[in-house]
């Protein structure tokens, strides 16, 4: 294997900064759809509301699982370069591959959300194609 240099730890920052701020944008988003589907509740409780906001609820978690994953693969990426520097390699070689691990299972949980999301969009497209049949 080749040895670790300070550059390879730094080459995942702009990759990891940048599915940060896609988590942090699916995060926001939900957030202003949760608020919104709430203030609809508050007026008519309808059964329906109360499974979307559960679906939410679950891709929120995710979402949050995806971020916290992601940052700690990102401090690991810190770490690693750290170790390199004060000539622990060995010791950066493991905590490097640990954050390529945890960026692994930030990205799985992305597929998973973004599977119930597909799911959900699906939902929506039904009712309207039945309410359009009824017509």
């Amino acid at each position: 294997m080749e040895e670790l240099t300070l550059t390879t730890p730094a080459l995942l920052f702009s990759a990891i900064s940048l599915i940060m701020l896609a988590y942090t944008n699916r995060f926001l988003a939900y957030a202003a759809v949760i608020r919104n589907l709430r203030d609809k509740y508050l007026q008519r409780k309808e059964a329906s509301l109360i499974r979307q906001i559960n679906n939410l609820k679950l891709r929120l978690n995710l979402t949050r699982q995806m971020q916290i994953f992601g940052i700690t693969s990102l401090l690991f990426c810190v770490l690693t370069m750290f170790l390199i520097y004060i000539d622990y390699h060995v010791i950066a070689v493991w905590v490097f591959g640990l954050a390529l691990l945890l960026l692994i299972i930030s990205l799985a949980f992305l597929i998973w959300e973004i599977q119930i999301s597909s799911k959900a969009l699906k939902h929506h497209l039904s009712d309207i194609e039945e309410d359009l049949k009824q017509r």
